[in-house]
């Protein structure tokens, strides 16, 4: 048997390309039929996502295997495909399950889309042998790189790394309160990081009074007319603001009658408009927290250099559990030649009890027993040595060459 992946990614593949390999969750059914249709194909997961697009299969000991997965990924799509296969399938399956092999090194999106694949070969009865053991291993090695390194414990995207701001500086953001001034995307996907963190209520404002409805609905908030939202801040805990307006929407003397309404309570204010909204001066206020994209892009690529050391000690994780699941695979692959060797001793030691009986005619309980155990002993240490062999070149390069020997040796099939 043979374990192959065949893929695009980011790495390999411009997004078009990617975009017209991708297969809808939907469509996973269908398109596992269909591969494992091919001729060869044993066990088969197609894992589609907006970075890559991979097929892993086990096949049959043949030379056309990995083509009939080319085949199915279409011939047009060669320049951009890689292949593994054997022990280098297991290294990119374990890596790609670690988030090693990311666009963003250590995001945890990876290993959920990898489980939903899984579930998805599982359910068509496409996986139930060498290629299940290999990806739930993968889960396994994916929960150790994340408990054993700090690979993803530091925030690279802006908008999670406001996030981490604001929890330095409120300890906890249970029951805080935000207003988003303005519509942008990334004001929305902090504003979502705050409320999974945590956050009680979000307050939407902007020019366009339709959009900050439809931006409330999104978090289960509450619209705000815009000439309004000045009024509320002293309620507000945190402010991200993403507006297009040309000029400054907050200033300093706006936010220190804000801060004293507040009676000095902490605000954390984001600014993620370009050009800003908030004046700098701002910052100088009091019990006022003002970071803008430049000083969340620090925060960003100073975190992404300490995902990057980490990865080093994922890697090292991930080479160690490849070693031990081709030793797992190697044992595997000769635990029949051991079943056959004990088989055959036991038929030869229960052959010499049966003729034993013939001579000596009817035996007692007690007699029987003893026979018993003097055979079985002599049995299990000579069987000891050809099995303890077995077992140690099992994951060696000349293995073969020492179990086709013990094969030949003791006339296994």
């Amino acid at each position: 048997m043979r374990l192959l992946v065949t893929g695009v990614s980011h790495k390999t593949a411009p997004v078009e390309v990617r975009e017209r390999l991708a297969i809808p969750e939907a469509a996973l059914p269908d398109a596992l039929a269909a591969l494992r249709a091919q001729e060869g194909i044993l066990e088969a997961m197609i894992l589609s996502t907006c970075n890559r697009v991979e097929i892993s299969v086990v096949a049959e000991d043949q030379p056309d295997a990995p083509a009939a997965v080319g085949r199915f990924l279409s011939q047009a799509h060669e320049p951009y495909l890689y292949r593994y296969e054997g022990r280098e399938a297991i290294h990119h399956l374990f890596r790609v399950a670690a988030s090693l092999d990311s666009m963003v090194v250590g995001e945890p999106q990876i290993l959920g889309q990898l489980k939903t694949a899984y579930a998805a070969a599982k359910a068509q009865a496409a996986v139930g042998g060498l290629l299940d053991t290999v990806i739930t291993r993968a889960f396994s090695v994916a929960k150790r790189v994340r408990s054993e390194t700090g690979i993803g414990q530091m925030a690279v995207s802006i908008s999670y790394a406001a996030v981490e701001l604001a929890r330095k500086i409120f300890g906890s953001l249970d029951g805080k309160k935000v207003m988003i001034v303005g519509a942008g995307k990334m004001s929305e996907l902090s504003a979502r990081h705050l409320r999974r963190s945590g956050a009680s209520h979000i307050f939407v404002t902007n020019r366009t009074h339709e959009r900050a409805l439809e931006m409330a609905a999104l978090f289960q908030g509450t619209p705000v007319e815009y000439d309004r939202f000045l009024g509320i801040l002293p309620e507000i805990d945190i402010v991200i603001t993403s507006s297009g307006a040309p000029h400054y929407i907050l200033r300093k003397t706006e936010m220190q009658r804000v801060i004293a309404a507040r009676r000095n309570r902490p605000m954390f204010v984001i600014d993620i408009a370009v050009p800003r909204n908030v004046e700098p001066d701002v910052n100088k206020v009091d019990n006022v927290f003002l970071y803008d994209i430049d000083d969340l892009q620090e925060v960003v690529n100073a975190n992404l250099r300490e995902r990057h050391k980490e990865a080093g000690r994922a890697e090292e994780i991930v080479a160690q559990e490849v070693e031990r699941m081709m030793s797992r695979l190697k044992v595997q692959e000769v635990t029949p030649t051991i079943v056959s060797l004990q088989d055959q001793f036991e038929q030869i030691r229960m052959g010499e009890i049966e003729r034993t009986r013939r001579k000596l005619g009817p035996l007692t309980a007690q007699q029987e027993e003893a026979i018993d155990a003097l055979t079985r002993g002599i049995v299990n240490k000579i069987a000891h040595l050809p099995i303890s062999e077995l077992r140690r070149h099992a994951g060696n390069p000349d293995g073969a060459h020492v179990i086709n020997a013990i094969r030949r040796v003791f006339h296994l099939k």
